[in-house]
């Protein structure tokens, strides 16, 4: 069994809308508004959206459309103004403080465009940090973190710090660090914005075989050739989602 059998015992992805019982995500009238001096500005609205479990997703779309927005929804780190945003069953529009972060630490894994490693740790240190809220022992989290450099092809870095690694390297630390606590999803910001073409191929690659074995993947990107490799295209302007898969 894989680290994301978890993951994958949930998949149920087809090319087709997702089904009541596949669906992961389930956005319904999803509104996000905030107030700027003495206007108001509607960055989401009014969201219906649902995501299949096991899915490749990737979401484009002007600068100021919603994007981070939805992202910040989609992981557990905002609510929005009205309407429902379902994960796994729990509505996290309506849940605690206490339950999002339950949510953050073990459903959902985070990837940034910046790498946001602590330069003075190992790469090995690095991802150990995810999984501190977990209270796991510590035979468990070793195991753990040597698996989740392995499956991302850093067995032979885990002592590294980040200043000793290449650019493509280091993403792929955060991605490991990002899957070490086998989270249902991952959100990924422009995870290969700082990245050239090779370096973006090689975290594709990565992240594609991560989906294959049944995480759901959800990418905000601006380049066009990451986007053609999802399974499913999003673009939000102005607040609205379109799927322009086809």
């Amino acid at each position: 069994m894989t680290m994301i059998d978890q993951a994958a015992d949930a998949s149920g992805a087809t090319d087709a809308a997702p089904s009541e019982s596949s669906a992961l995500y389930r956005l319904t009238g999803v509104t996000r508004t905030y107030r700027q001096k003495d206007r108001v500005v509607k960055a989401l609205a009014g969201v219906d959206l649902d995501i299949a479990a096991g899915d490749f997703v990737t979401i484009q779309g002007p600068t100021g459309g919603g994007k981070s927005t939805l992202l910040q929804l989609l992981g557990a780190l905002d609510r929005p103004t009205s309407g429902s945003v379902v994960l796994a069953g729990t509505d996290l529009a309506g849940a605690s403080d206490a339950e999002l972060g339950r949510a953050r630490a073990r459903e959902i894994g985070f990837v940034f465009q910046g790498f946001n490693l602590i330069p003075t740790l190992t790469a090995a240190e690095n991802v150990d940090m995810a999984l501190e809220p977990l209270g796991l022992a510590k035979v468990e989290r070793a195991e753990r973190v040597a698996e989740a450099l392995a499956h991302v092809g850093l067995a032979d870095r885990a002592d590294h710090k980040p200043g000793e690694l290449s650019g493509g390297q280091q993403q792929r630390v955060a991605i490991a660090r990002a899957i070490v606590k086998r989270p249902r999803v991952l959100l990924a910001d422009e995870p290969t914005g700082n990245l050239d073409e090779s370096m973006r191929d090689e975290i594709l690659a990565v992240l594609e075989a991560l989906c294959a074995e049944g995480l759901t993947l959800i990418v905000v990107t601006h380049d066009s050739a990451v986007a053609k490799r999802a399974r499913r295209r999003l673009r939000l302007e102005r607040g609205v989602v379109r799927d322009i898969t086809r």
